[in-house]
């Protein structure tokens, strides 16, 4: 398997010399050539991702994996001439006459590793990012998407030349093989426990790395906002996909007197969102029964230490069958428990109380850095704290998960929960190098400060840059 990767990097980086500096016009039609064979595809993408889940939303998926792709490469399409203009700098007067600028160039073959949960939009967004920039792509998919797989190889394959995009399937062995292969550049989009052994992998080729991960992204309701304008969209971000969301609502931060009014309010909004559950297509199932287990244990466990819990099912069914979890809301679970150790990426909410603002900052700040944070309040100086005060790759006022939807805005983690950026311009400058050139005009003044070294230019330097 290994040669076999090498192989196909191989094919890739002979392209890539023979091309380094696609033009404008190469790249449009690329990326134009993946918008067509995506609108024809769709239907089978959407279908195939449903298989694979067990069920999964036709609509989410549209609006999750679907959409997004096709408004992104109309944005990047309209703003790539701008983007590969060379940026005119400043040169220091010393060095006059002369001019600096800066030149944005194809690194070569950028590697894809994608994840399972969303394996359309994660696949083809950073494949956006790296075509856009000029380079070739080679893909390494999730194993836990076969059916996927196979219908966005047919899409990938109608759409680009092996000369331009490769792809590779396989289990974690493959994985392994593929991040060590000597990449441009590589883009991981998984766990942050995953995400360690990539670091270590690519080390060994220096391969530059960005790390799309995880971690727990707190929700944090204020005081004083109406609970409709603050549930509704964290219902929505906890349910979508199931959960299974890197930049989900892992936990809610709540203020104490309110918890009573959020329990009574989640109940009820989620009945509306979700009458049924077992067969609602609109509630997407788990990916695998292996998934389903690890959340039930760690719910499991926070019920044996005595945390309230609030299981969200309006028709009381059984889902012992199938991999669909009810959203089940746990009470103040112990901040050492595994459930607020580890990321959820499911239908658990565990509900965290607090007395004080500045309590529940200080919670957040005392925590590794997550992939996102929400701010579900109208307060100004605190929305200002959280703004300033708190860390995190990316934050949402009074929204969640949208922040993500916004191509003119970076994606990307901190510390635990990633390194680098992507979408939008981020991803043209990410998948670049930035070459900054330094031309010397006809007159060389430089010349007055090359050897032999007189005293006047001593007086010079002394005179005048050291005093």
């Amino acid at each position: 398997m290994t040669n076999f990767l090498t192989q196909q990097l191989t094919q890739l980086q002979t392209a890539f010399a023979s091309e380094p500096y696609p033009d404008f016009a190469a790249r449009k039609d690329r990326l134009q050539r993946l918008k067509k064979s995506l609108k024809l595809h769709y239907l089978q993408l959407v279908q195939a991702m449903s298989e694979d889940f067990g069920s999964r939303s036709r609509q989410e998926s549209l609006l999750a994996d679907v959409l997004p792709i096709l408004s992104e490469i109309d944005f990047v399409s309209r703003r790539l001439k701008r983007w590969m203009r060379p940026e005119k700098r400043q040169v220091d007067w010393l060095y006059q006459p002369a001019q600096a600028r800066v030149i944005y160039q194809p690194v070569g073959v950028v590697g894809i590793m994608v994840p399972w949960n969303y394996p359309l939009q994660l696949a083809l967004s950073p494949l956006v990012s790296a075509l856009a920039a000029g380079n070739r792509a080679f893909l390494k998919l999730s194993e836990w998407t076969p059916a996927t797989n196979q219908a966005l190889i047919t899409c990938l394959q109608e759409a680009f030349t092996a000369d331009e995009v490769q792809i590779a399937t396989g289990k974690k062995d493959v994985s392994q093989a593929f991040a060590q292969l000597p990449l441009d550049h590589l883009l991981f989009t998984g766990s942050s426990a995953v995400g360690r052994h990539i670091q270590r992998a690519v080390a060994e080729n220096l391969t530059p790395v960005t790390l799309e991960l995880g971690g727990k992204s707190p929700a944090l309701l204020d005081e004083g906002i109406a609970l409709k304008q603050a549930l509704d969209p964290l219902l929505f971000g906890k349910t979508l996909n199931a959960g299974q969301t890197c930049i989900a609502p892992d936990y809610l931060l709540c203020p104490e007197e309110r918890l009573d009014e959020v329990i009574a309010y989640l109940q009820k909004r989620f009945t509306e969102f979700f009458p049924q559950l077992k067969d609602n297509p609109d509630y997407t199932s788990l990916i695998n029964r292996q998934h389903k287990q690890r959340l039930q244990d760690l719910l499991q466990e926070a019920q044996a230490c005595g945390c309230q819990t609030h299981e969200l099912n309006p028709a009381k069914e059984d889902l012992s069958d199938g991999n669909k979890l009810a959203l089940t809301l746990v009470i103040n679970p112990d901040s050492e428990a595994r459930m607020m150790q580890e990321e959820l990426f499911g239908p658990l909410l565990p509900i965290i109380t607090y007395r004080d603002f500045s309590e529940a900052i200080q919670f957040i700040r005392q925590r590794p850095r997550p992939l996102a944070l929400y701010y579900l309040g109208k307060n100004p100086a605190h929305q200002q704290l959280v703004e300033y005060q708190t860390l995190s790759g990316g934050l949402a006022i009074n929204e969640t998960l949208l922040q993500v939807a916004q191509h003119d805005l970076p994606f990307g983690g901190v510390g635990a929960s990633g390194m680098g950026h992507y979408h939008g311009r981020e991803g043209f400058l990410t998948f670049s190098k930035a070459k900054g050139v330094f031309q010397r005009r006809l007159f060389n003044s430089a010349r007055l400060i090359y050897p032999p070294y007189g005293r006047w230019i001593h007086r010079l330097l002394e005179r005048w840059f050291m005093r």
